[in-house]
């Protein structure tokens, strides 16, 4: 008996921005699991920046795609099929095969979820690699301190709205910058921000300057170009820059800093870091952000779009920055 799966593949390496013909949903049929296999319904897939260099063929901090092949990313399904005793048939499980509506999968590729302590759709986003990268930024990158300004960029996306979360709590004065006031405003109405920026109105560094008089000591960089100067034009001596992003130069290169000296006049700290080389902090980052979301004291918007259709265009408004809010998540079936 054979289980019918729809995946997207891709066919083609984008040049600058992905187009539609660069992918491809097909539809193809997958045994019954074997030994040492679980077959998974998968019920949510997360769209993430990252996965537009692993369209590139180009070497990269993440494997490239294989043309051809189903894309891969995070999802969280339910068991279907099992020939291991760990993963019974009704389970939640967390995995790497997003991009399609079923997986075979090894044991060792999946991790069993509780639903109880957060809905399944967390496990991709405040719960998941956006988490803990906002958690490793903030905390191991950044060291934030209490009174100190931190500015993070994309603030109304996963990883922002959890970083400037966490650093409000640490006791930092916190300013998020995002695209459009709807956004911006919400930073502060809604996730607590002491400051909302939006980019698109102009003037970063003059925004910037005016939210904080005393300047910026922790930056959290998402995007890159045009934020990384405005950074380094504010931050202050000894200032520290986690840079997990930057999405600005994802599809096309813009203009780098013209003011890379102050790096050195004002004794900065820039370091880059992928969050697969943490995942040993996931135990300590998943007990404090459980035990903050079961006190309610943090919030995790998200946007949810429906279908397996919708993958990829799900995926071009994230790097475009559309109106979705949070973590951006696709639904491709319901619990059964």
């Amino acid at each position: 008996m054979t289980t019918q799966s729809r995946q997207w593949q891709l066919v083609r390496r984008p040049r600058g921005w992905p187009v539609a013909d660069d992918v491809a949903l097909v539809e193809v049929d997958l045994p019954d699991p074997a030994d040492d296999q679980v077959l998974v319904r998968n019920l949510y897939l997360s769209v993430d920046p990252y996965m537009r260099g692993r369209m590139n063929e180009a070497a990269s901090y993440a494997a490239a795609y294989q043309l051809g092949k189903p894309m891969y990313g995070g999802a969280v399904g339910q068991v279907v099929g099992s020939r291991d005793g760990r993963f019974p048939e009704g389970s939640f499980v967390r995995t790497g095969k997003a991009w399609r509506t079923h997986a075979l999968c090894h044991p060792d590729e999946l991790e069993l979820l509780d639903p109880s302590v957060a809905p399944l759709p967390a496990y991709l986003g405040v719960l998941g690699m956006p988490g803990l990268t906002a958690w490793v930024g903030t905390f191991d990158i950044g060291e934030v301190r209490p009174g100190e300004t931190f500015w993070v960029s994309a603030a109304s996306g996963a990883v922002g709205t959890l970083a400037g979360q966490l650093a409000k709590r640490a006791g930092c004065r916190v300013i998020g910058s995002a695209g459009g006031a709807d956004k911006a405003r919400l930073l502060v109405d809604e996730l607590g921000f002491d400051v909302g920026l939006d980019h698109r109105a102009g003037d970063l560094e003059g925004q910037l300057r005016a939210a904080a008089p005393d300047g910026v000591d922790v930056y959290f960089e998402n995007v890159g170009g045009e934020h990384l100067r405005t950074a380094l034009a504010c931050l202050n001596p000894f200032g520290r820059i986690a840079a997990c992003g930057m999405i600005s130069d994802y599809n096309e290169r813009s203009p780098g800093p013209d003011n890379l000296f102050v790096i050195v006049a004002k004794k900065l700290t820039i370091r880059g870091f992928i969050v697969s080389d943490h995942a040993h902090r996931t135990p300590v980052f998943t007990r404090h952000v459980a035990g903050l979301l079961r006190e309610g004291a943090i919030r995790y918007p998200e946007t949810v779009v429906e279908g397996i259709e919708s993958t990829f265009e799900a995926f071009l408004g994230l790097l475009r920055g559309g109106t979705h809010v949070g973590k951006l998540v696709v639904k491709v079936g319901d619990p059964q």
